[in-house]
C-alpha cells in the first residue's frame, strides 16, 4: 500500500508540474499576443447623434478688445487660431450674449407697462460681438447662437438685470406691480434676432437663459424648470409670427447635475416641447458624462465650460486644464452624454491669468493653450451635420470615435490614454469610402499642434498606424495620394524605394519599450524627418546593446545579424515629409535575457539621428 501510495503521489506531482508549465506557456503566449497591433473597427452601419459643431463665446468685453486691437497682424493671428479650418481650431459655433445692462442693451429704458410699445436702440457692435461674428463668417462659420443672461431689470421681480430675480408673470414668481412681462421679453429677444439678421449675421440658435439656477452679482435671472418651459411656450410662437426660425435652446444650466431637471421641464410642457429643438447645459457643477433620458431626438449641447485655476497652456501635466484632459472631456461628452455640440467659455483673453479662455494675448504676445489643439482635432474634422458612427477598439487604452461627414469624408479620432505608443490596424466596415481614399493623421501632443503627418494608404478598407503615447490623432479619410504598393506580376517583384539623402537631411528617433515581461518585450520606433527635404524611401540601422532577438514586427522590413538590426520601409510608409514624423512607425516584439537596455545610436539613410 505504501509503495502504490508513493506512486500515486509521484504521478500527481508530475501532473501538477505539467499543468503549471502549460499554464505558464499559455500566459507567455497570451502576453506576446496582447502586445501585437491592436484592432480598431469603424462600423458605418451603427449610427448615433448628428453633430452640430464646436465653439466658444467672447461675451462681456474681450470681443471688443479684439476688434479694437491696433495691430492687424495680432488680430489676424487670434482669428486664425480660433476659426481657420487649416491652421487653427476651426470652430463652427459662436455663442454671443444679448446684453441686458443699460449701457449695452437694445432696450435701456423700460416702458411704463409691458403693453406699451418699447423704444429699442440700434444693436451696434454689441461689445464687439457682431464684429466677431462677421469675422467668423469670413472663415466659413454659419452657426451663431444668441443667448440672454437676463431680461432687463424693469421686466424682473427684483428690478435689476443682476442679482437673480425672476421674470415678471412667470408661474410662482412674486407679482410685479407693472404686470406680466413674459410677452414683452419674447418681443425683446425677437428684436435681437431681427437686429442680427439686419447686420448680416442671422442667428441659427437663440436662448433666453444662462445658468437660471444661479444668482450672481452680474447679469442673472433665476428661473426653475417649470418657469423656463413656460417662457419657451411664449417665445416659440413669437419668433414664428415674426417669420424667424432660429432653433430654440434651453436652458444652459450651471452643470450637468441640473440638465435633467430642466430637460424634463421642457418635455413635460407640450407647447414648449414642440418649439424647443436643443437642450443645453454647462459643465461646471457637473460634467457631461451621462445621457438625458426622455429627450427623444432633441440635440444635446454642452454650451459653456472651463476651469478658472492658474493659466496652464500645457498638453499633459495632469492638471484639469491640460490639453489631454480636455480631449478626454470631449470624448466623454460625445460618447457618454451624446453631445451634438461642445463649447468652451472664452476663446481669447487679454493679459489673463486663469484657464477660462483658450488663447492668452499678453501685451501683444499670443499664446494658444494646448486646449486649442485638443478641440481642433475634433472641430476641424467633424463638420456640422456629421453623423457619429460605430467605433470600437480592442485596446482599452485607445478612446475612439468616428464620424461620417456630409461631404463623404470620414474622421476617426483616437486618444491614446496609455504611456506607450500603440500600433493599430484600422478596419472600416459598412461605409462608402471616398474614391482613392487615404487616411491623413493629424496629431496633437506635447510637440504637435493638430499637425498633419504622412498620408496612409487604405487597402481593402483598412490601414495601419501607430498612435503615440498620450497622443490625440484624427485620421481624416478622404480622396488623396499616399505611398501605395506598386502592382506586381507573378514574375516581377516590387523593389523597395531607393533611400534618398539630401544636403538638408536630418532625423530624430525615439525608441520606446511599450511593455516588458519576463523574457519578452514590445517596442515602437518613432522617426521624424528634421531636415528641409522630403525623404523618399528609408533605411534605419541600430544595434542592440544586449542579447535581444526580434520575434515579430510590423510597419517595416526587419533583418537582424548578430546585434545589428536593419529596418527598411514598407511599401506604404516610405515617404516622410520635411519636418514631419512617420505616420506608421515601425514596431516589433522581441526576446531578451539578463537585461533589456535600449539602443543609443541610430542612422537613417546613413545619417546619424538624434535620440530622445
Amino acid at each position: 500500500m505504501l509503495f502504490h501510495s508513493n506512486i500515486r503521489k509521484a504521478g500527481l506531482l508530475i501532473l501538477t508540474i505539467l499543468l503549471l508549465f502549460v499554464l505558464a506557456l499559455g500566459t507567455f503566449v497570451s502576453r506576446q499576443t496582447a502586445y501585437a497591433a491592436s484592432t480598431v473597427t469603424v462600423d458605418g452601419s451603427t449610427h448615433y447623434q448628428t453633430m452640430d459643431g464646436f465653439g466658444f463665446s467672447n461675451a462681456f468685453g474681450p470681443a471688443l478688445t479684439l476688434e479694437n486691437l491696433a495691430s492687424s497682424a495680432e488680430q489676424k493671428q487670434i482669428l486664425d487660431l480660433l476659426f481657420s479650418p487649416t491652421t487653427g481650431a476651426g470652430f463652427t459655433i459662436l455663442r454671443n450674449e444679448f446684453p441686458s445692462d443699460a449701457a449695452n442693451t437694445i432696450e435701456p429704458t423700460g416702458p411704463s407697462s409691458p403693453t406699451v410699445t418699447p423704444s429699442y436702440v440700434p444693436l451696434g457692435s454689441s461689445q464687439g460681438q457682431v464684429w466677431l461674428a462677421q469675422q467668423a463668417q469670413s472663415y466659413g462659420v454659419k452657426q451663431f447662437y444668441g443667448d440672454a443672461w437676463s431680461a432687463p431689470g424693469f421686466m424682473k421681480t427684483n428690478g435689476s438685470e443682476a442679482n437673480g430675480g425672476q421674470l415678471c408673470g412667470s408661474p410662482g414668481a412674486s407679482p410685479c406691480s407693472t404686470g406680466d412681462w413674459r410677452q414683452a421679453y419674447a418681443n425683446y429677444l425677437t428684436q435681437y434676432a431681427k437686429d442680427y439678421a439686419s447686420a448680416g449675421v442671422p442667428l441659427t440658435e437663440i436662448g433666453a437663459f444662462n445658468e437660471p439656477n444661479l444668482t450672481t452679482s452680474y447679469s442673472s435671472m433665476v428661473m426653475n424648470p417649470t418657469q423656463t418651459a413656460d417662457f419657451i411656450s411664449v417665445l416659440g410662437p413669437t419668433l414664428k409670427t415674426a417669420g424667424l426660425s432660429p432653433q430654440i435652446v434651453c436652458c444652459d444650466g450651471e452643470g450637468w447635475d441640473t440638465a435633467q431637471s430642466y430637460a424634463t421641464g421642457i418635455t413635460s410642457n407640450s407647447t414648449a416641447n414642440s418649439y424647443d429643438s436643443i437642450l443645453s447645459s454647462h459643465g461646471y457643477t457637473g460634467v457631461p458624462n451621462s445621457a438625458l433620458p426622455g429627450t427623444g431626438s432633441k440635440h444635446i449641447w454642452e454650451s459653456e465650460w472651463s476651469t478658472f485655476d492658474t493659466w496652464d497652456p500645457n498638453w499633459d501635466d495632469g492638471g484639469d486644464a491640460s490639453g489631454f484632459t480636455w480631449a478626454q472631456n470631449v470624448y466623454t461628452g460625445i460618447t457618454a452624454a451624446n453631445l451634438s455640440a461642445f463649447l468652451y467659455w472664452w476663446g481669447v483673453s487679454f493679459n489673463g491669468t486663469d484657464n477660462g479662455f483658450l488663447i492668452n494675448d499678453t501685451n501683444g504676445t499670443v499664446t494658444p493653450s494646448a486646449r486649442v489643439w485638443a478641440l481642433a482635432n475634433y472641430s476641424r474634422f467633424i463638420h456640422p451635420g456629421a453623423t457619429r458612427i460605430g467605433a470600437t477598439s480592442a485596446n482599452s487604452g485607445l478612446e475612439v470615435t468616428a464620424f461620417q461627414n456630409t461631404d463623404g469624408t470620414l474622421s476617426v479620432v483616437v486618444l491614446n490614454t496609455s504611456y506607450s505608443a500603440v500600433p493599430a490596424t484600422f478596419a472600416v466596415q459598412n461605409a462608402t469610402l471616398p474614391t482613392n481614399a487615404v487616411a491623413t493623421p493629424y496629431a496633437s501632443d506635447a510637440t504637435n499642434t493638430t499637425t498633419a503627418q504622412t498620408a496612409l494608404p487604405i487597402q481593402s478598407g483598412a490601414f495601419s498606424a501607430t498612435v503615440g503615447a498620450r497622443q490625440l490623432v484624427t485620421y481624416r479619410i478622404a480622396t488623396g495620394i499616399a505611398p501605395t504598393p506598386t502592382p506586381t506580376s507573378t514574375t516581377t517583384s516590387t523593389p523597395t524605394p531607393t533611400p534618398t539623402a539630401t544636403s538638408g537631411s536630418g532625423c530624430a528617433v525615439s525608441y520606446v519599450v511599450s511593455s516588458q515581461w519576463s523574457g519578452g518585450f514590445n517596442a515602437v520606433i518613432s522617426i521624424k524627418n528634421t531636415g528641409s527635404a522630403a525623404i523618399n524611401g528609408w533605411t534605419l540601422r541600430f544595434s542592440f546593446p544586449g542579447n535581444q532577438v526580434l520575434t515579430s514586427y510590423w510597419n517595416g522590413n526587419f533583418t537582424q545579424s548578430g546585434n545589428a538590426v536593419t529596418i527598411t520601409n514598407a511599401s506604404w510608409n516610405g515617404s516622410i515629409a520635411a519636418g514631419s514624423s512617420l505616420g506608421s512607425a515601425p514596431g516589433f516584439n522581441g526576446s531578451w535575457s539578463g537585461s533589456n537596455p535600449s539602443p543609443t545610436a541610430f542612422t537613417l539613410n546613413g545619417a546619424t539621428c538624434t535620440v530622445s
